[in-house]
């Protein structure tokens, strides 16, 4: 499917700020069949950009404003190609989640996977609650579908429930929020069964048949790794395996790895933040 992505964010300041030094994830990837075919960046006031890639390969583009200015615009624009290729068979065979902790530990590219981060904590309490739910079944790829299906049954989507600072405890304790804290519980309970674990960050094209959720901001859902097959994905907020319709952006640890605008800035801390984001179909054909 081609898809056009535009995203704004808009900062109103209260006074004047100065020296404002700013990073943006938002330029798509170049992978798992997804091509970026353009991507255009535009920032007001007017400024240098420059730019490189993170080490998750994740594309970063930074840019400072030293003037004195009283508001701050960001825009993206992009068109990709997405695909479905990756798509898995609910009922492929993988490896058995016994052999997950030997099979996986000591690739690199797992390791940070399977660790705490800033907003995701493996602990007995999301280990206990991996083991209720993969119950008696053995392998690591219907064990993590279980767990995606969990939480979109057990967890209440309710935006004004959490914000971007929310820690995955307080989503276990409230079992409410947004895609983003879906992904971060699922990301702790399949890190504590040895399931390696990474957040991804991207868009949603809500088609006109179609009722997703996350489809009017920012996405987020989560890719486990499985020896052979590599970083498979699953979305907790829509129960289901990233499509066509999906667009990603970055890859991280959780969160505040792929924030897709972040920065620091001297004056008043009166700001107000909006954001617009608006993902349109070019064509009807399936890549």
């Amino acid at each position: 499917m081609k898809l056009q992505v535009f995203h704004r964010t808009h900062y109103a300041y209260g006074a004047p700020v100065k020296e404002s030094f700013n990073e943006a994830r938002l330029q798509p990837t170049n992978a798992d069949g997804q091509i970026c075919h353009s991507f255009l960046l535009k920032v007001l006031p007017p400024t240098r950009l420059s730019h490189y890639r993170d080490f998750q390969m994740n594309w970063v583009h930074l840019f400072d404003i030293n003037e004195p200015h009283s508001s701050l615009t960001i825009e993206a624009t992009s068109i990709v190609t997405t695909s479905a290729a990756l798509v898995l068979p609910p009922d492929q065979l993988t490896t058995p989640l016994a052999e997950m902790e030997r099979a996986c530990g000591q690739l690199e590219r797992c390791h940070d996977f399977l660790q705490a981060s800033r907003f995701v904590e493996p602990n007995t309490e999301t280990w206990k609650l991996g083991v209720d739910i993969a119950h008696d079944k053995t392998d690591a790829w219907r064990i993590a579908q279980d767990v995606m299906e969990f939480i979109h049954r057990e967890f209440a989507y309710v935006p004004t429930a959490t914000n971007v600072h929310t820690h995955m405890r307080e989503v276990l304790r409230l079992r409410r929020g947004v895609c983003q804290d879906f992904t971060h519980v699922m990301l702790g309970i399949c890190r504590s069964l040895k399931i390696p674990a990474r957040y991804v960050s991207g868009y949603l094209y809500n088609g006109p048949a179609d009722q997703l959720r996350g489809s009017q901001a920012s996405h987020a859902w989560v890719e486990v790794f499985l020896p052979g097959l590599g970083w498979r994905g699953l979305d907790p907020t829509n129960n289901g395996q990233p499509d066509d319709r999906y667009v990603k952006i970055a890859v991280g640890r959780d969160y505040s790895d792929v924030t897709p605008i972040k920065g620091t800035y001297r004056g008043t801390g009166d700001r107000k933040m909006s954001v617009d984001v608006l993902v349109s179909a070019l064509d009807a054909v399936t890549a």
